[in-house]
């Protein structure tokens, strides 16, 4: 029996780091995908490839079991094989493990129950095993790859979120000039930078909680951006949200130095945990002058991944 199961990436739009506070995010979901597809087989080992992605399979798997035998959902545990092809770019802050979270608790959970799981359900299990690999996750990650589209998200305490599809698109006039760009794999794991700015928020909390509370209110307009259409709002938004980050101390001098070569072709922000040493990750980038945009990236030969939304969220797309 094969069982296929596609989770996508995501992109903060604004809020991240705030949201690890009790602050809200506004994240949407982006058509690159990671797909897991598991195999029944006949011996008792389940082969992966290479030790790293066996442990990760291992605790995704661990959270699988113990969810349906907490729940006591009748499921029989079987051997299986793995095959897993990913569109993500690994370590840029756009959910590449997030969204194999989602896609493997979906398929494990489906092959030992033999029916499909809700979403909400998934979401549980994916957060659990998200946990162990980054520590502290506010849990917008799985969120976003388990529904789809535009999500409002908001964790007060553990057991306490608030995740509120908005159930519309980023128009077009918007969306039309949105990019991403990448600057690099960070030096940083995304559970150090969130270590960052505890620190930051320990040492001076006074501050950081102001610089905080001010992205909240960045977010919150960026929901209004989006929901009146106006582009001068939400570009404004990306500008501000940048200043913030930058207090916050998780934007590399060479994401600077990037922004700082586009910034007659318009605006850009870090976009997930960002990155202090080197690379920044991925940096959504508003475009207001187009041929100063694409004369820039092609002098500087910075790579663009392009924004398109996911409305899906976690799918089946093959059992056999």
């Amino acid at each position: 029996m094969n069982i296929t199961y596609k989770a996508p990436g995501k992109i903060i739009l604004s809020g991240e780091h705030s949201v690890v506070y009790a602050k809200p995010a506004l994240v949407t979901a982006i058509d690159l995908c990671l797909t897991c597809t598991v195999s029944t087989r006949k011996d008792r080992e389940c082969k992966t490839h290479g030790k790293e992605l066996n442990d990760g399979v291992n605790i995704i798997d661990k959270s699988v079991t113990n969810y349906l035998r907490e729940k006591n959902i009748k499921h029989e545990i079987v051997p299986y094989d793995l095959k897993i092809v990913s569109q993500i770019p690994v370590g840029r802050g756009m959910g590449s493990s997030a969204a194999l979270c989602v896609a493997l608790s979906a398929a494990l959970s489906h092959l030992y129950t033999g029916h499909p799981l809700s979403k909400e359900q998934i979401n549980t299990i994916a957060y659990r095993a998200e946990k162990h690999f980054h520590g502290n996750p506010s849990g917008v990650d799985v969120s976003a790859s388990c529904f789809g589209g535009l999500i409002f998200f908001r964790k007060e305490f553990e057991f306490l979120k608030n995740i509120s599809a908005l159930h519309m698109k980023i128009p077009a006039v918007i969306s039309q000039n949105l990019v991403i760009l990448d600057t690099g794999k960070p030096e940083e794991t995304t559970a150090e930078m969130v270590a960052i700015v505890g620190s930051k928020f320990n040492k001076d909390p006074i501050n950081t909680e102001n610089t905080l509370f001010k992205m909240e209110k960045i977010t919150k307009r960026m929901v209004v951006a989006v929901a009146k259409e106006d582009s001068r709002m939400f570009e404004d938004s990306i500008y501000q949200n940048q200043l913030l980050l930058r207090e916050l101390g998780v934007v590399s001098h060479e994401a600077d130095k990037i922004l700082a070569d586009l910034s007659l072709a318009g605006y850009g922000k870090i976009s997930g945990a960002g990155g202090s040493i080197d690379k920044s990750g991925l940096i959504l980038f508003y475009i207001k002058n187009r041929e100063e945009f694409e004369n820039v990236i092609k002098i500087k030969k910075i790579k663009i991944i392009p924004f398109r939304q996911q409305f899906r969220g976690v799918e089946e797309v093959g059992s056999v």
